[in-house]
């Protein structure tokens, strides 16, 4: 055939194992290289892996705990809203019968009173403002001779 061509297949079968600069590797060996490194890269992924388990385990916990927390707030607001729609319907019954307006209007009524009297006492101790003829009574009184 080609002359030339053949002469390089016999160079390159010749120059198997040889290639620029040093001897090229036999393929056994870059195989376990391979091996080797994908070992490595294998053992990083399962840290990782284990690392993304516990924090996902972590986030788990610290959801089950919040849960809990908002199941106990939900229990307790649902108890106090029972506490507050009893009191109600005690005001209701209490502010329904005629006895009870009857009391309402006593305590009222006293309350008013006790206002009336206190404003009045707290008129009487505000000083008055003097005419001028008692203002000169009252300052010659404290004149001694």
């Amino acid at each position: 055939m080609n002359p030339r061509r053949d002469m390089r297949n016999n160079r390159a079968s010749l120059f198997d194992g040889i290639e620029e600069g040093g001897i090229r590797a036999s393929s056994s060996y870059t195989h376990e290289i391979d091996e080797h490194e994908n070992e490595r890269a294998m053992e990083g992924l399962q840290d990782r892996v284990n690392l993304l388990k516990r924090l996902s385990g972590d986030i788990h916990e610290e959801v089950d705990g919040h849960m809990r927390m908002l199941d106990r707030m939900g229990n307790d607001m649902d108890s106090s809203r029972g506490i507050l729609s009893g009191t109600m319907d005690k005001f209701k019954m209490v502010f329904e019968t005629r006895s009870s307006r009857r009391m309402f209007t006593l305590v009222a009524t006293f309350v008013i009173i006790f206002l009336v009297i206190y404003y009045l006492t707290r008129l009487e101790c505000v000083p008055h403002d003097h005419s001028p003829f008692e203002k000169h009574i009252h300052d010659s009184s404290h004149l001694k001779l």
